[in-house]
């Protein structure tokens, strides 16, 4: 990172100076200058720079919301620090108290500095609309004030500075994080159609459950997704197999309010422990930077996390006396389920239904229809321990050459076809309730990174 000097400072304040006067020249309208608060010599930084796109988006989304047009605007990010330039249609007074809401209540708001100049060229200030001193960042004094007697260290600012970007994105991704699984989560049950398994369609092979109890379920989950990736965030300056005891912790008291809030029906058992991991792998990977984003990376780091704790687990089963239908099927089958994808990092997801779902995506079809296909995909290729200890292992085996049958015929069946397999698949009461799991977590990802490269 590039250090500034005066001089710098001096010659890219005329600048900026410059190009106000141009833009005023330009357009006959109110000129929004933004620019970064940021003590000390280093003006520019990946996070300085995220910091600084949340504010030109916190910007543009109120002059939106005010019906106020912007008619031009230029963003510049130099070594002397972020600025961003725009003229805007609107009333200079009701634009300076626009900007200063944002200034005082967006949880970087301190950070944020806009000036308004009417197209007079005269300079809104906060005492013309009779607007308090903005605070220090270290104590409640006028900044302004702390500023001019040198109260406090530059180190002292600058760390203030920084932990306030990065405790605000974090609150942030956080919140975008749990809304992502949700959305995920509501993405799977409403594919349709999905054989066996709970949709618009029908209940699948279900009598004890329908859409609404998964809604129901999601809507009591979202705090458990913040939770887990605040454990992940926590304990990542840990050994990664750390992290995985307070998840399952967790998990367990997710499981309570699921069970709440579904009356006593197991909608999301699967999924607040693939999930959980996930969230807590995110968290150990966090950079208020650029979040994770990386499939690859997120799946690797759960593998880590669990590794060594479910390997372990595994080989107590093979002894065990415990009776639940998944220990039985490991023991008599040694296929580990859950625990064995989650170990292993997921590769039913990386190299399956991920890579079916982009084919379908690219292909043309929306996302249920590219969505089915994966889980076709899921089907095909997975032992779903749900399928056979509903239906036992040569039904859960043939129902799987069944599916991997339709999928060779075409690998873009269509819904009827699919619809058919689903009425197979309720007929022998199979669910495969771990498949569906996999395609929620195959959404998630794709969402993740989708967004990502936008």
């Amino acid at each position: 990172m590039q250090e500034v000097t005066l001089s710098d400072m001096l010659d890219a304040r005329e600048r900026r100076a410059y190009e106000q006067q141009q833009m005023l020249h330009r357009y006959p309208f109110p000129l929004v200058s933004f620019t970064m608060n940021i003590a000390g010599s280093v003006k520019d930084s990946p996070l300085i720079r995220r910091a600084f796109g949340e504010g030109v988006r916190l910007f543009e989304h109120k002059m939106r919301e005010a019906n106020l047009p912007i008619v031009s605007g230029k963003k510049s990010m130099k070594f002397t620090g972020c600025e961003a330039l725009w003229s805007v249609c609107g009333d200079a007074g009701v634009i300076k108290s626009l900007c200063m809401e944002i200034e005082d209540a967006a949880p970087m708001g301190r950070l944020f500095d806009m000036d308004v100049i009417a197209a007079d060229g005269t300079h809104q200030s906060r005492q013309s609309l009779e607007r308090s001193s903005r605070k220090c960042l270290i104590c409640d004094l006028p900044g302004h004030l702390c500023a001019s007697r040198r109260t406090h260290p530059v180190s002292e600012i600058q760390f203030a500075a920084q932990r306030l970007m990065e405790e605000s994105l974090w609150d942030q991704d956080c919140h975008a994080l749990s809304q992502s699984v949700s959305q995920s989560l509501e993405a799977e049950v409403m594919t349709t159609p999905k054989p066996g398994l709970v949709d618009r369609r029908n209940n699948g092979s279900h009598r004890d459950m329908t859409v609404s109890t998964f809604l129901s379920s999601i809507g009591a989950l979202r705090g458990y997704w913040m939770e887990c990736a605040a454990i992940g965030r926590s304990t990542r300056s840990l050994a990664p197999e750390e992290s995985f005891p307070p998840l399952r912790r967790a998990g367990m008291r997710a499981e309570r309010e699921m069970l709440a809030a579904t009356g006593n029906v197991n909608t999301h058992k699967g999924a607040i422990f693939l999930f959980g991991v996930l969230c807590g792998a995110w968290g150990r990977l966090w950079k208020a930077e650029r979040p994770c984003a990386d499939a690859s990376a997120l799946l690797n780091e759960c593998a880590v996390m669990t590794r060594k704790t479910l390997s372990a687990e595994l080989e107590t089963l093979r002894d065990s006396a415990s009776a639940t239908a998944g220990h039985h099927i490991f023991r008599q089958y040694a296929l580990a389920g859950a625990r064995g994808e989650m170990m292993n990092g997921l590769p039913s997801v990386l190299n399956i239904s991920l890579q079916a779902l982009r084919r379908a995506l690219q292909a043309g079809k929306n996302i249920n229809d590219a969505a089915v296909i994966a889980l076709l995909h899921l089907i095909a290729h997975t032992d779903d321990t749900n399928m056979i200890s509903r239906g036992g292992v040569e039904t859960a085996r043939r129902a799987r050459l069944q599916t991997l049958e339709l999928l060779q015929e075409n690998p873009f069946p269509d819904n009827a076809a699919v619809c058919r397999l689903d009425d197979a698949f309720i007929e022998r009461n199979l669910s495969p309730g771990g498949c569906a799991d996999l395609l929620a977590a195959t959404l998630f990802l794709h969402a993740l990174e989708s967004k990502n490269e936008n």
